[in-house]
């Protein structure tokens, strides 16, 4: 098995916070670290080896890019197609990009989980205006309308109380644009009467080998993730059925890097899978301090070559996100011991913007 040697470069698609936290950890075993991504002064920029900022569609720094760098992966998945398949043809990218062309699209994805034999909630394609009227009648309300790519963190989404609300809903993802042609544009999503929702993130090795961190309890506020606790409130056999599932999807992906996969409990203890995303997950921050490895190290392992280690946890963890003016709360936590703050060097606080996240640990029960 190939494995890059110290001081090698990992090349990183995104730079975002997740990158930075990406690039945190491959220093910590010896990397040096290249992003890539759009935005000046990202979070990830300011503690990467080194950068490039550019659009994902200019093939010129993607050429430049992928020959500074050993290997790459990513930290966000919503990337244009022809961006992912021009590196792949000039680099080794891990993870490949089958997973992330399934995890970019609603459809495909609710089509993979089926193929793995993990249920979803109920859902139907929805292209047209008469398509969501249709759908309606098949799923019923309350349901919740979203565009089949690139929605995240509440984005392209509407919520269906009743029939009355489907002109508003398409409104509202649609901007009243003419929808494109090609893939489906939407998904109607029926609603879950769940008892709690978790995620499970799980690393893949090149020689194949899987470990899972455990599943945590997640907590949404405003479409946005607001807390993750472990343990989560679910029996040993449940958390065992969401780690098989996600060791599955991993296998028939043939993904080597990380998985997060989100799921609801249902009320009579049915698993539901709602999403997944191939890269580091705001729902598994909670790894950085209660377990012996985190999310980003076992990423970067996966990437590199190297073995995976097993990611026990050794405390009670909640993870709290601090979003918008969140950040000012961040006083409260300095004297706490307990309390573990991870700031993302954003300087400008505004509504629904992820600035930190705090885990803060209990002994383990």
């Amino acid at each position: 098995m190939h494995r890059l040697p110290s001081g090698a470069t990992i090349g990183i698609l995104g730079n975002g916070q997740l990158g930075r936290m990406l690039c945190l950890a491959a220093a910590r075993l010896g990397y040096r670290t290249h992003v890539f991504g759009p935005d000046k002064d990202s979070p990830a920029e300011q503690v990467a080896t080194d950068s490039t900022v550019a659009a994902y569609t200019d093939e010129a720094a993607l050429a430049r890019f992928s020959a500074a760098v050993d290997v790459v992966t990513f930290e966000f998945e919503n990337v244009p197609a022809t961006a992912a398949a021009f590196l792949t043809s000039h680099t080794t990218v891990r993870p490949s990009w089958r997973a992330l062309e399934v995890a970019q699209d609603r459809i495909k994805e609710k089509q993979f989980f089926a193929s793995i034999n993990a249920a979803t909630p109920p859902w139907h394609p929805v292209h047209t205006r008469e398509d969501l009227e249709a759908a309606v009648k098949k799923i019923g309300t309350p349901a919740v309308l979203k565009t089949a790519r690139l929605g995240y963190d509440g984005k392209g989404q509407a919520k269906i109380k009743s029939a009355s609300d489907a002109d508003a809903a398409w409104q509202a993802i649609t901007g009243g644009k003419p929808v494109p042609g090609g893939d489906t544009f939407a998904v109607l999503e029926g609603f879950v009467d769940f008892r709690c929702e978790i995620s499970v993130i799980a690393a893949r090795g090149v020689d194949g080998s899987i470990v899972c961190f455990e599943p945590s309890e997640n907590v949404h506020t405003n479409h946005m993730l607001d807390t993750s606790t472990v343990p989560a409130r679910i029996d040993a056999a449940t958390a065992k059925t969401a780690q098989d599932i996600a060791m599955r999807a991993m296998k028939a992906l043939d993904l080597v890097g990380l998985l997060a996969v989100e799921m609801f409990v249902t009320t009579d203890g049915k698993i539901l899978c709602n999403e997944m995303a191939p890269r580091p997950h705001n729902s598994g921050h909670w790894t950085q301090n209660a377990c012996g490895t985190d999310q980003f190290e076992q990423l970067i392992r996966a990437a590199a070559g190297l073995p995976l280690v097993d990611p026990a946890r050794h405390s009670d963890a909640v993870m709290k996100n601090l979003v918008g003016e969140d950040i000012f709360k961040i006083y409260t936590y300095l004297t706490d011991p307990a309390a573990h703050i991870h700031l993302y060097g954003k300087t400008e606080p505004r509504p629904g913007r992820k600035m930190g996240h705090v885990n803060i640990l209990k002994p383990k029960t």
